[in-house]
C-alpha cells in the first residue's frame, strides 16, 4: 500500500445480522467466527497474542506515537495540522475493526468503552454533507475528489467494515449512520449520469457488498458494481495532470477482460474480492471467468511458495511472469492477507479446495511471518533472503499491516468450516467447535505440527448429511476412518479435492484422519532463474528456513542433495514452541526453522531456498 506510491445485543435480536440482504447464489456460505469456539494449541496463543499485545501496540500508536486519532480531533475542530500520510485514517478503522472482533467472542466494557470513544470522534469529524477524510478537511475540502489515487473511497471502505463490526457486536449503530452518509455523499457525486470514478486503492467495493448484506438496501450492491465497471474505461486521473498508470491501478482493460494480475498487489486482491462478493449476488459469470484466470495466473506464475505475492519493490506488485527474486521479495503482508481473503471468497463460489489449499500456504507463512513471537512487532516485506539487515519493526509510516494483522487474526475462525446444501465443510485443520442446524461438530488436532485430525459428533438425533473434510493437496498419503471404519479413497476420487463422507451421523460419531507429513525438499519451475539449482524445504503446509543463528558454521556453504536425509522434531523452547527440520548433510548438520518465526531472536541472514547438487 506504500506508494506515495461477541453477545448480540437486545437491538440486533429483533433483526438478524445478513437477514435483509437477498442470499447469495454460492454452493457454500462461511461459518462465521463468532459461530466457531477455537480451542487449539496453535492458533489459541496467536488470537490471544494479538487480544492482549498487538491490540495495545496499535492503540498505544494510534493515540500517543502518531497523530492518526488526533487527526480525527483536529478534523472535528476544523482546525489544525494533518500529520502522516494522506491514507492513515484507515489504520484507525482497521484497529477498530480488530477491537470489535474481539470484542465479539472476548467482552470487555473497557475495550468497548475505547471503541465508542473513537467513534465519537469520527462522528465528530463528520462534515454536514456526509464527506469524512481527515486529510482533505485538514488540508483543504476544497482538493476533495480531484485525485484518484488519494484514497478517500479506500478509508471509507474500511470506516463501513469497522462499522459493521461494531454494529454487530453491539447493536450501536453511531459509526454505521456515519459509513451511510458517507456513501450517500459519494453516491451523490458518483455514479450513472454523474460523475465517473475510478477508485486508485480498491477496498470500497467489497465494503459496499457488505454494507448490502446488513441493511438490504440493493443501492450498494449497485454502486459497487458501478465503480468495478468504471474500470478499463479511460476514467484514471491524479491531480494536476500527473500521468495515470492504468496498469498499475488495474484500470488498463474492462475487468471482464483481465487475464493477467498486474500493478499494485494489495489492491488486485481486493479488487478481486469485491468482483467475487457481486458476483455471488448477480450471477456475473464475466466476472467468475475472468476471475478463473486470473487466479491460475498468479498461483501459477507469480505466487511465491510461501504464498506471498508482489515482488517488485517500488510498485509493490508484479512484473513478468515467473520473475520471483528472493532477497528483493516484497511479499506484502497485507497482499497475503488479501489472497486468504479472495481465495476463501472463489471456494465459497465453487466448492472447490484448491483455493482453501492457497489459503493455507498464504495463510500459516505468508500471514504469520508477518507478526512477532511476542506480537509486538511486525513485518511489511516479506523476502524469502536477508542478508541480516531485514528486520521486524514497532510500527510504519505507512501502517497498513499491523492494524490488517489486528483484525484478521481476531477472525480467522471464518476460514474453519463451511455449510453448502446439506454439507458441512471442514476446511482447516483447527482445534475447535461449532454447530451447524443442530449438529455439534468438534476438531481435536496439532496441526500444522503434525497430521492427526479426530472429528467427532454431537446431535439429539440422527441427521443425514455429507461431510466434506480437505485432503491437502500437499499431502500424498493420508488415511480416514469412521467409527474405526477405514474409509479408502484415491485422490482421483475425491470431490473437488474433498473426502465427501455421506451418512446419517449419530451422537458421538468420530471420524479420525491422518495426514502423513514427511519433509518434503520442493524445486520451483525452472523458469524461475532466481531458483535454479536450489531447493525448499516444506513439512505439511509450513514452508521452512535457514537461519544463521542456528547454522553459524553451514550456512553460506548449505548443500543438500538427493542423499541428504531429514528429521523433523518439535522444539518447546525455540521461537515459543515450533517444529524444526533437520537435514543431514555430508558437511553437518542443518537446522531449519518455520519460515513464519524468523527474525525473532537476533539479526542474522535468512533463506529458503538453499543451494542443491544435482
Amino acid at each position: 500500500m506504500k506508494n506515495y506510491l461477541t453477545p448480540i445485543a437486545a437491538a440486533l435480536a429483533l433483526v438478524s445480522f445478513d437477514s435483509c440482504a437477498p442470499k447469495e447464489e454460492k454452493p457454500v456460505q462461511p461459518v462465521i467466527f463468532s459461530e466457531v469456539t477455537i480451542n487449539d494449541a496453535f492458533w489459541t496463543p496467536m488470537i490471544d497474542k494479538v487480544k492482549n499485545v498487538t491490540m495495545d501496540v496499535c492503540i498505544d500508536q494510534i493515540e500517543n506515537k502518531t497523530g492518526r486519532i488526533r487527526n480525527f480531533e483536529n478534523a472535528a475542530k476544523g482546525r489544525g495540522e494533518h500529520s502522516g500520510i494522506f491514507f492513515d485514517d484507515s489504520d484507525v478503522y482497521k484497529a477498530l475493526e480488530g477491537m470489535a472482533y474481539s470484542l465479539k467472542n472476548n467482552p470487555d466494557p473497557v475495550l468497548e468503552a475505547k471503541c465508542d470513544e473513537w467513534i465519537d470522534k469520527m462522528a465528530a469529524a463528520q462534515q454536514s454533507d456526509g464527506y469524512i477524510n481527515t486529510f482533505y478537511t485538514l488540508t483543504g475540502l476544497e482538493n476533495r475528489w480531484s485525485d484518484m489515487d488519494k484514497h478517500e473511497m479506500y478509508c471509507a471502505g474500511h470506516m463501513i467494515e469497522a462499522a459493521i463490526a461494531y454494529y454487530d457486536v453491539t447493536g450501536k449503530r453511531k459509526l454505521l449512520d456515519v459509513s451511510k452518509r458517507m456513501v450517500a455523499h459519494m453516491m451523490d457525486k458518483f455514479g450513472p449520469g454523474k460523475e465517473d470514478w475510478v477508485p486508485g486503492h480498491e477496498e470500497i467495493e467489497l465494503a459496499l457488498v457488505k454494507l448490502f448484506r446488513v441493511t438490504g438496501e440493493k443501492k450498494y450492491l449497485d454502486f459497487a458494481q458501478w465503480l468495478i465497471e468504471e474500470r478499463g474505461r479511460g476514467y484514471g486521473h491524479l491531480a494536476d495532470a500527473k500521468p495515470w498508470n492504468p496498469m498499475y491501478y488495474q484500470d488498463e482493460v474492462p475487468v471482464r477482460d483481465l487475464q493477467k494480475i498486474t500493478g499494485h498487489a494489495v489492491r488486485s486482491m481486493y479488487l478481486f474480492c469485491g468482483m467475487a462478493d457481486v458476483a455471488a449476488y448477480t450471477g456475473d459469470q464475466g466476472y467468475m471467468d475472468a476471475l478463473d484466470k486470473l487466479w491460475h495466473n498468479i498461483v501459477e506464475c507469480k505466487m511465491y511458495i510461501t504464498g506471498g505475492i508482489g515482488h517488485i519493490n517500488h510498485s509493490e506488485g508484479f512484473s513478468e511472469d515467473f520473475d520471483l527474486p528472493n532477497a528483493d521479495a516484497y511479499c506484502e503482508t497485507c497482499a497475503s492477507i488479501g489472497m486468504v481473503l479472495w481465495n476463501w471468497r472463489m471456494n465459497g463460489m465453487t466448492a472447490d479446495a484448491k483455493y482453501i489449499d492457497i489459503l493455507e500456504r498464504s495463510l500459516y507463512n505468508g500471514v504469520l511471518s508477518g507478526i512477532s513471537e511476542k506480537g509486538d512487532k511486525f513485518f511489511y516485506v516479506n523476502p524469502l533472503e536477508s542478508y541480516g539487515d531485514h528486520h521486524r519493526q514497532e510500527w510504519y509510516g505507512c501502517a497498513c499491516c499491523p492494524s490488517n494483522i489486528c483484525r484478521f487474526i481476531p477472525s480467522v475462525g471464518n476460514y474453519i468450516y463451511g455449510v453448502g446444501d446439506n454439507e458441512l465443510y471442514v476446511n482447516l485443520f483447527v482445534g475447535s467447535k461449532t454447530t451447524v442446524d443442530g449438529m455439534t461438530i468438534e476438531q481435536v488436532t496439532d496441526y500444522p505440527w503434525n497430521g492427526n485430525v479426530e472429528l467427532t459428533m454431537s446431535l439429539p438425533r440422527s441427521k443425514e448429511r455429507t461431510l466434506k473434510v480437505r485432503i491437502p493437496s500437499w499431502c500424498s498419503s493420508w488415511s480416514a476412518s469412521v467409527n474405526g471404519e477405514d474409509v479408502t479413497v484415491s485422490r482421483e476420487a475425491l470431490d473437488h479435492g474433498y473426502l465427501a463422507l455421506a451418512r446419517k451421523w449419530n451422537d458421538g460419531d468420530k471420524v479420525t484422519l491422518t495426514f502423513d507429513m514427511p519433509v518434503r525438499v520442493e524445486s520451483a519451475d525452472p523458469r524461475v532463474k532466481e531458483d535454479l539449482g536450489k531447493r525448499a524445504i516444506m513439512r505439511g503446509p509450513l514452508v521452512f528456513c535457514l537461519e544463521g543463528v542456528d547454522n553459524p558454521d553451514l550456512y553460506d556453504s548449505a548443500l543438500l542433495n538427493a542423499e541428504t536425509t531429514f528429521s523433523s522434531q518439535f522444539d518447546s523452547d525455540l521461537v515459543g514452541g515450533v517444529q524444526t527440520v533437520c537435514a543431514a548433510t555430508q558437511a553437518g548438520e542443518l537446522k531449519f526453522i518455520p519460515y513464519f518465526a524468523w527474525d525473532n531472536r537476533e539479526a542474522c541472514p535468512m533463506k529458503v531456498w538453499v543451494n542443491y547438487a544435482e
